[in-house]
């Protein structure tokens, strides 16, 4: 009885310090990118005591201009999982290639876990043809015309994540031709 009261008190205080640091960030945060939560998930663990509810969020971030990024957050609350995995998502922002302002470079498959997912590019006015976590990636990327489709597993962190993995392998012929020491023309 009393390590749970302990746990609790230290999840708390955990959530109050948090929360306390964040305050600051949310602001400037909430300019630059904007955040959608994918899922959100219930986690029950059965102790002896009893049964142990927390939650799972999963949030993407991005800018619709080339920057995104994907983070997950657990707390005993919803909106304490949200910033959670918002501020994770914050930090693993990442660069990817969009040509023409619309559109990826190239076709690719990102693979995490069982989930692969293939991104091919699009003529103009095509718009966003995919489904679920990779639409969400996807839009938040800035990417207008592109064609996906999920193989393989449809766990929604997974989609996402190997969506992601699919929008960072893309190369531009700027950055080939920097790779072989040449000029864009010359390819």
């Amino acid at each position: 009885m009393q390590k749970e009261n302990n746990n609790t008190n230290n999840t708390k205080t955990q959530e109050k310090r948090f929360n306390k640091e964040n305050r600051n960030n949310k602001d400037s945060r909430k300019k630059l990118l904007e955040e959608q939560v994918i899922s959100i998930s219930r986690v029950t663990k059965v102790t002896k005591g009893g049964r142990h509810f927390r939650f799972s969020a999963t949030v993407v971030v991005g800018n619709r201009k080339g920057l995104v990024g994907i983070g997950t957050g657990k707390a005993n609350e919803v909106p304490v999982a949200i910033a959670k995995a918002s501020m994770m998502a914050n930090k693993n922002v990442t660069k990817v290639a969009i040509i023409e302002g619309r559109t990826i470079p190239h076709e690719a498959i990102g693979k995490v876990g069982r989930a692969s997912v293939l991104i091919k590019p699009a003529t103009k006015g095509t718009g966003v043809i995919a489904g679920g976590a990779a639409r969400s990636i996807l839009e938040l990327a800035g990417v207008k015309d592109v064609i996906s489709k999920s193989l393989g597993s449809n766990t929604k962190i997974n989609v996402a994540k190997a969506t992601l993995e699919a929008l960072k392998s893309q190369r531009t012929p700027a950055k080939i031709a920097a790779l072989r020491g040449k000029k864009v023309e010359e390819l």
